[in-house]
């Protein structure tokens, strides 16, 4: 427990470490950090095989947006645990768990006045990333450091970014994902919305 009190006071708000750990230790998840994904600020996934829940969250994240992401990802497991496979993976099942299971952190001693007015107003009708709402992750963006990317979803139609040193054009939004065309190869694919990439000015 230490080490994994250690572990949360590095990437959360102080104010919110106990009631991680609480979390951790009454699912009885496991808990892995994680080198920066392009597609994607954590996942939830359960191994039927060994009867295994595995939460994981990048190492890149503000401490507000870990959180945020930290209890998203929580959300998932209880709606699993209670409904299986039978919930849709951000349908009003998910929704109320997220809902739930922030409420004890939603306050002045963990998150800024800004951040919690944008999470307060999110938690109305929480979408299936933090960055699909543009004012929470415009106001959770400004605890950043510098950086140049920014998520496909903020990228206009027919512009033209880099992603995973290759050039792209954006085609097509659709629901959570983009189709994309690789401009050397033509090949097109589907790329995550949530997706860090770098607009190329024209």
């Amino acid at each position: 427990m230490n080490s994994t009190k250690a572990v949360f006071e590095r990437f959360v708000p102080e104010n919110s470490v106990t009631y991680c750990c609480k979390l951790l230790d009454y699912f009885g998840f496991e808990f892995k950090i994680k080198k920066s994904r392009q597609t994607k600020l954590g996942d939830y996934r359960y191994t039927p095989k060994t009867k295994k829940h595995t939460i994981t969250i990048n190492n890149d994240l503000n401490q507000f947006s870990f959180l945020v992401t930290f209890l998203h990802e929580v959300a998932h497991l209880v709606t699993f645990n209670a409904h299986g496979r039978k919930a849709a993976p951000h349908g009003q099942e998910w929704k109320d768990n997220f809902k739930k299971i922030a409420t004890p952190v939603l306050n002045e001693s963990v998150f800024p006045a800004p951040v919690l007015l944008a999470l307060t107003n999110y938690f109305k009708n929480p979408k299936a990333a933090s960055c699909s709402d543009p004012i929470l992750y415009n106001v959770l963006k400004k605890f950043d450091g510098p950086s140049d990317l920014i998520p496909l979803s903020k990228i206009p139609v027919g512009q033209s970014f880099e992603f995973n040193e290759k050039v792209y054009k954006k085609l097509e939004k659709k629901r959570t994902r983009s189709l994309c065309m690789e401009e050397r190869s033509a090949r097109r694919y589907l790329i995550s919305e949530v997706a860090q990439v770098m607009l190329i000015e024209d």
